[in-house]
C-alpha cells in the first residue's frame, strides 16, 4: 500500500526522504503492521524523534494506543493524532464532519453551547448560543464534568448515532431533544460586518477553520469589507482550531496587504533527519488589499495552530492586539501520512516568525481580557469580547475591567482541552 504525504497543515505536497519502509507503507493492515509502520514514521519524521522510548510497538492493541504511549510528554499531550482518512478528507476538503453540529464550553461545572451550526441536528433540536446542557443520554452533566468523561458522553462520531439531551435556554426553559448524528458542514466564514466607531469603519470577520473552502470565503469577506470602506479589522478566531498552513498564509496576506507582500511570514524547522524540508514561507501579493495599519484579534483557549500562526507572523509588521483569553498554544505543525484507512498526523516541524519567535507552547496571552459572552449573539456589538475589541480600537487602551477579567481567566480551573483532530473541528 503506497504511502501518501497529504495536506494536514500544508497544502503543498513535499518530497519526504524517509526510510524505504515508511515510504512504501505497512506490509498489510494488521494491527501489528500498522503499529510498526507508525513506529517507523515517527522514528524518521516526528519532531521529537530523539525522545521516543524504546518499546515493543507490536505489543500494543492499535496504532492509536502505540502513539499515545510514545508521544513526547509533557509537550505533545494533545497535538499528534491518528484519525480516519474519510474524516480527514471531509474536514480539509469540504469543511464537514459527522456529529450533532455544536460547539460548547465547560466552566464552573456547567456545559454551555457556544454555537450551533445552521442545518445541523443541534440547531434543529433547539440548541442555541447560551443553552445549558443538563443531561446527556440520561446522565447528569455535573458528574461527567467532575470525573472527566464528558468528552465521551456523546458517543462515536458516526452517522446514525443517537443522542438524547436535556437542556435549558437562556430564559431557563427546560427542553428535551432527540438528535441523530449526520454530516454537518461548518461555515468557514459565518459573519462579516462593519461597525462605525468614532469615524472609523471597523470590519468584523468571524472565521472558523483553515480548510480548502476558506479561500473563497475569505476572499469574499475581504472584498465586502473593502467595498464598505473598512479601515480597521476585528478578526474573531475564538473557536478556530487551525488547519492548513497555506490558508493561514493567504489570510495573513489579506491582512498585511502591500506592506507584507513578499516578506518572510514564517520558517519551518524539522528534526535533524529532515533539514532538507526546512523552508521559508512568504506573504502573498494581494490585489486591492485593505492595507490595515493594525489588527485586533479575538481569541479563547480554543484558538490554535494556524490561528496562532497568523497572529505571530503579523506581529513583526504591525501592532496586533489580542482580546479575550490566552490561546491554545501550538507553535508546531503536522504532515498527514495516509496508511490503510487512516491518517497519521505526527508533529513534524516548528514554525517561527521573521524574528525567530515561536515557542508559545503556553499560548499567546491576551492584551485585554474579555469573557466569551454566551448571553449575546456572536457579532453583537454588546457581546463582551467584541465590545472590548471595539473599545480598544476607539480608545487605544483596554477597558477598566479588562485586567480584572484577565486575572479571573488566568485563575480559572483549566478548561476541558480537546485533543488532536477533535481540537481542529472543535465541535460535536
Amino acid at each position: 500500500m503506497r504511502r501518501a504525504l497529504s495536506a494536514i497543515v500544508v497544502i503543498t505536497l513535499l518530497l519526504w526522504s524517509s526510510s524505504a519502509t515508511a515510504q512504501s507503507g505497512p506490509s498489510n493492515c494488521s494491527v501489528v503492521s500498522q503499529n510498526l509502520y507508525v513506529r517507523d514514521v515517527l522514528s524518521d519524521l516526528y519532531y521529537w524523534n530523539q525522545f521516543l522510548p524504546s518499546v515493543n510497538a507490536a505489543s500494543y492493541t492499535s496504532p492509536e494506543a502505540y502513539l499515545e504511549a510514545v508521544r513526547y510528554r509533557p509537550i505533545d499531550n494533545h497535538y499528534s493524532y491518528i484519525t480516519s482518512a474519510a474524516a480527514n478528507t471531509a474536514f480539509y476538503g469540504e469543511s464537514q464532519f459527522v456529529g450533532l453540529g455544536f460547539t460548547w464550553t465547560v466552566t464552573n461545572d456547567e456545559m454551555r453551547v457556544l454555537r450551533a451550526y445552521a442545518d445541523s441536528p443541534a440547531a434543529e433540536g433547539g440548541l442555541a448560543r447560551g443553552s445549558r446542557i443538563v443531561e446527556v443520554n440520561g446522565q447528569d452533566v455535573d458528574p461527567l464534568i467532575a470525573n472527566g468523561t464528558i468528552g465521551n458522553a456523546f458517543g462515536a462520531s458516526e452517522i446514525g448515532v443517537a443522542v438524547d439531551l436535556v437542556f435549558e435556554s437562556l430564559t431557563g426553559e427546560r427542553q428535551q431533544a432527540h438528535m441523530v448524528k449526520r454530516v454537518v458542514t461548518i461555515p468557514t466564514v459565518s459573519l462579516t460586518r462593519v461597525f462605525e466607531v468614532d469615524g472609523k469603519r471597523v470590519g468584523y470577520i468571524f472565521f472558523t477553520n483553515f480548510v480548502t473552502p476558506s479561500y473563497a470565503a475569505l476572499d469574499e469577506a475581504f472584498a465586502t469589507l473593502r467595498d464598505a470602506g473598512a479601515n480597521e479589522l476585528v478578526l474573531d478566531l475564538r473557536y478556530n482550531g487551525g488547519g492548513l498552513v497555506d490558508v493561514a498564509v493567504h489570510l495573513a496576506s489579506l491582512i498585511g496587504g502591500s506592506k507584507t507582500a513578499g516578506q518572510v511570514l514564517a520558517t519551518y524547522a524539522h528534526n535533524s533527519r529532515n533539514t532538507a524540508l526546512n523552508k521559508t514561507l512568504r506573504f502573498e501579493s494581494i490585489e486591492r488589499p485593505l492595507d490595515l495599519q493594525q489588527l485586533t484579534v479575538i481569541t479563547t483557549r480554543s484558538s490554535a495552530s494556524a490561528s496562532e500562526l497568523v497572529i505571530n507572523a503579523l506581529r513583526p509588521y504591525m501592532p496586533v492586539t489580542i482580546i479575550g483569553d490566552t490561546t491554545y498554544g501550538k507553535p508546531v505543525g503536522q504532515y498527514g501520512i495516509t496508511f490503510c484507512d487512516k491518517v497519521l498526523a505526527p508533529v513534524s516541524f516548528a514554525l517561527k516568525n521573521v524574528n525567530g519567535q515561536g515557542d508559545y507552547f503556553d499560548g499567546l496571552p491576551a492584551t485585554c481580557g474579555a469573557a466569551d459572552d454566551s448571553t449575546h449573539d456572536l457579532g453583537d456589538a454588546g457581546e463582551a469580547a467584541l465590545a472590548e475589541a471595539l473599545t480598544y480600537i476607539r480608545t487605544g487602551a483596554c477597558s477598566p475591567g479588562a485586567e480584572r477579567m484577565s486575572r479571573a481567566l488566568r485563575a480559572a480551573p483549566p478548561a476541558f482541552r480537546l485533543d488532536g483532530f477533535r481540537a481542529l473541528i472543535n465541535a460535536w
